[in-house]
């Protein structure tokens, strides 16, 4: 018969699970890619503040993208790596880091597809009228962009959660890697028939807006594309989209693995694996990505090694 404990603030995490022989090319492997995260991310965002021919609303929005995977993966994957070297008896956590985990964790989530669906707003502008792109794409309407962007994302999450911490808890165990708000409902024996209700709206409503914002720019663009004559902008609208759209699919398809996982329980170790991959992929790739196709980024990099190599002669 299961123990229940009323409102317990000590939770028990179950984590991954690995024989003594793969946990640590697997612990090796995570930290890794965290330490990849922080140094693209970190290094992207500081060329594009220290290079001002890089001052541009697109690489500007694109900053948030780089905050938002260092925010989010770094107060998952440290955890999870300490989680990793501990016995599964001693993986415990608190209420109430839990929730703060949960809320980055769905922070993170959100922002992604929010930050992605603004960048696709100044793809739109720039392509389709370039002429008004300097006088729509202000600094202050990056500010708004970004503000909103960060903004729905709280607002929606908030909500989420606000709905999960009411209930009272009769469980201690979290059956993820770490926290987040379907394993938080979960320690709850009253009805969640609400926070089941507003997720499905919520997760509808995110992917819908996230999905058509694409579609519906992406379209617009290739219209324009195919009845200009002008090969210079299609090349640039076929460089600068086809960036965007790329880190936007593996996004998408990072997360729909993790839901479609949740359909089979008996592959409960792959969710999990996934749910971490969702985070540690687009932060990985994101900057990456966006430093190689950018000829801007590609040049500052170019003259900062050339001299590096300057000075030591001199």
């Amino acid at each position: 018969m299961e123990n229940y404990t009323l409102n317990s603030v000590t939770l028990h995490m179950e984590g991954l699970t690995f024989t003594e022989v793969s946990v640590y090319p697997v612990f090796i492997f995570f930290f890794l890619c965290y330490l990849l995260i922080l140094v693209v991310n970190v290094g992207i965002m500081a060329l594009i503040f220290i290079d001002k021919s890089l001052h541009q609303p697109m690489y500007l929005l694109f900053c948030n993208l780089t905050v938002n995977d260092i925010v989010g993966n770094s107060y998952l994957v440290p955890r999870l790596l300490i989680d990793m070297m501990r016995p599964p008896a001693s993986r415990l956590i608190s209420y109430y880091e839990c929730v703060c985990q949960a809320l980055c964790s769905h922070i993170f989530g959100t922002t992604s597809h929010t930050v992605l669906m603004i960048m696709a707003f100044d793809r739109y502008v720039a392509i389709c009228d370039p002429l008004r792109y300097p006088s729509i794409m202000t600094n202050r309407m990056v500010i708004k962009l970004t503000a909103s962007a960060w903004g729905v994302a709280f607002v929606l999450v908030g909500i989420l959660l606000g709905l999960t911490i009411r209930l009272n808890r009769c469980r201690t165990l979290i059956t993820n890697p770490y926290c987040d708000n379907a394993s938080l409902f979960k320690l709850s024996c009253e009805s969640v028939f609400i926070n089941n209700v507003y997720g499905l709206t919520f997760t509808v409503v995110l992917l819908g807006s996230s999905i058509g914002s694409m579609v519906l720019t992406y379209t617009k663009i290739t219209v324009v594309c195919l009845t200009s004559k002008n090969k210079s902008l299609n090349s640039k609208a076929l460089k600068t989209c086809s960036t965007h759209l790329f880190v936007y699919l593996i996004l998408f398809f990072s997360g729909m693995l993790t839901i479609a996982l949740h359909r089979f329980p008996q592959h409960s170790d792959f969710r999990k694996l996934s749910a971490i991959m969702f985070h540690i992929v687009p932060g990985s790739l994101n900057p990456i990505i966006y430093g190689v196709q950018s000829k801007e980024i590609r040049k500052f990099m170019s003259q900062f090694f050339q001299s590096g190599k300057v000075l030591p002669s001199l």
